[in-house]
C-alpha cells in the first residue's frame, strides 16, 4: 500500500524494528569504517610494503566475490534474526583476534577473509528483514533513505577523521572497538527485534533466487542498471594518480575519494525530500544515464574544483541506487529476499572490482587519469541507454 504523502524520518523512527536494525547497521558501520584504516595502518607499519596494505584491503572484497552468493541464501534458510546475530558475533569474535598485538600475518589475512565472509549473510538477512518490518511502500523507500544516508555519513567521517584517530589510540585498540560495536549491534537486534520463522517456503533451495531473478525481465534491467555503478567508480582506483594529474597535493585524494559519498548525501536528500516512490522508480534509467554522462566531461581535464564538482554530482546521481534496492526488495517474494539481495550485491562488488581493475589497466596505456574516467563512462553509457529504454517501457509500478 502507499500513502498520499511523503512520510518524514520521524515517520521512519517510529517503527521500533527499523529502529534496531538501523542502530545496528550504524554501529556495524562505524565500527568496520575504523577497522579497514586501521588494519592497513597496522600491515604497512609491520611490513613497509605498499603491496601488502593493499592486498589486506583487496581481501575486503573476495568474500563478496567469492562467496556472497551462496552465504546469502542463509538468510532464506533460517530465521533472519538469528542469522544476524550469530553473524555480528562470529565479526565480533575475529576482530578481537586481529586486535592481538603482533598477530602473524597470515592469520591476520585469514582473520579478515572470515569477518568479511560473515557480512554476506548478515547484509541479507538485514536488507530482507527491513523490508519486513515496514509494510508501507513509501515508508519503507524513505528509511532506505535513511540507512543510505547514515552509511554515506559514516564513510565521509572515515575518509575524514579515522587516519588521526588511529594515531591517537592505535591499531589494537581501534580493532577492538570496533569487535566491541559488532557485539552492540548483536544485543541491539536480539533484544528489539521479533521472533520470525524462516522465511523459506516451497520456491526456496540453494540459488533458486538466482534463476528467479534472471528468468524476471525487469529484474534483469535493474540488474544492468545497478551494476554499471562499476563503471562510474573507476576514479575510486585513480585517485591517487588523479590527484597528481590535476596538480593537486596528497590531501585531494582524499577529497576526490570523499566527492562520490557527499554527493550520494545530497542526491539522496533531495529524492527523499521532493520525489514519491513510484516517480523515483521511473527517474532509474535517467539518473542512471545521467550519472555516467556527468563522467565523460573529464575528457576535457577539468580542474581540481571543477572535478570535485562533477563527482559530486554524479555521486548525486547515483542516488538512484536507493530505489534499485527498494524496487528489488518489494518486488522479490518474501522467502527469497535474501538469495535476490545476494544476486545483486555479489554482481556489484565484481562489477566494481572489475571496473577499477579495468581502469588501472586503461590508464597504465593511454597515461591519463581524465581520459580513462571519460572513456569509461563512455562504455557505461552504450549500455545505460538502451536499459534505460528498456526500463521506461516497462512502465513500473511500485506495488507491481
Amino acid at each position: 500500500m502507499t500513502t498520499a504523502l511523503r512520510p518524514r524520518t520521524r515517520d521512519v523512527l517510529a517503527n521500533r524494528e527499523f529502529r534496531a536494525l538501523w542502530l545496528a547497521e550504524s554501529q556495524s558501520a562505524a565500527g568496520d569504517q575504523l577497522a579497514k584504516v586501521a588494519l592497513m595502518v597496522l600491515v604497512y607499519a609491520r611490513t613497509g610494503s605498499a603491496l601488502w596494505a593493499a592486498g589486506v584491503f583487496a581481501l575486503t572484497f573476495l568474500p563478496a566475490i567469492a562467496g556472497g552468493l551462496g552465504l546469502s541464501q542463509f538468510a532464506d534458510r533460517f530465521p533472519r534474526r538469528n542469522v544476524l546475530v550469530v553473524c555480528s558475533l562470529g565479526q565480533a569474535t575475529c576482530l578481537a583476534l586481529m586486535a592481538i598485538p603482533h598477530m602473524p600475518l597470515p592469520v591476520l589475512c585469514l582473520l579478515v577473509v572470515l569477518q568479511q565472509f560473515l557480512l554476506a549473510p548478515a547484509n541479507a538477512a538485514q536488507n530482507a528483514l527491513a523490508r519486513e518490518v515496514i509494510e508501507d511502500d513509501e515508508v519503507y523507500v524513505r528509511s532506505q533513505d535513511l540507512r543510505q544516508i547514515s552509511n554515506n555519513t559514516i564513510m565521509l567521517g572515515g575518509l575524514a577523521v579515522g587516519g588521526f584517530l588511529i594515531a591517537a589510540i592505535g591499531t589494537s585498540l581501534a580493532l577492538a572497538i570496533d569487535a566491541v560495536s559488532c557485539l552492540l549491534a548483536a544485543a541491539t537486534v536480539w533484544l528489539l527485534l521479533s521472533r520470525r520463522p524462516a522465511p523459506g517456503g516451497e520456491m526456496t533451495s540453494w540459488f533458486s533466487s538466482t534463476g528467479w531473478v534472471f528468468k524476471q525481465r525487469r529484474m534483469r534491467v535493474l540488474l544492468t542498471l545497478s551494476w554499471l555503478v562499476g563503471l562510474a567508480v573507476v576514479v575510486e582506483g585513480l585517485a591517487a594518480p588523479l590527484a597528481k594529474e590535476l596538480h593537486a597535493g596528497d590531501a585531494a585524494v582524499g577529497w576526490l575519494l570523499a566527492a562520490d559519498p557527499l554527493g550520494f548525501i545530497i542526491g539522496a536528500f533531495v529524492l527523499s525530500r521532493f520525489f514519491n516512490a513510484q516517480a523515483r522508480l521511473s527517474m532509474i534509467g535517467i539518473l542512471s544515464t545521467a550519472s555516467l554522462a556527468i563522467l565523460v566531461l573529464f575528457f576535457f581535464q577539468p580542474s581540481l574544483p571543477l572535478a570535485l564538482f562533477l563527482l559530486v554530482v554524479a555521486g548525486a546521481t547515483g542516488a538512484y541506487h536507493i530505489s534499485v534496492i527498494s524496487a528489488v526488495a518489494t518486488w522479490t517474494p518474501a522467502e527469497m529476499r535474501g538469495g535476490t539481495n545476494g544476486v545483486f550485491r555479489t554482481g556489484l562488488r565484481v562489477s566494481q572490482g572489475l571496473g577499477i581493475a579495468a581502469g588501472g589497466v586503461i590508464a597504465q596505456l593511454i597515461g591519463s587519469s581524465s581520459y580513462t574516467i571519460a572513456i569509461c563512462a563512455v562504455i557505461g553509457l552504450l549500455i545505460a541507454v538502451p536499459a534505460t529504454i528498456s526500463w521506461a517501457r516497462l512502465k513500473p509500478t511500485v506495488a507491481a
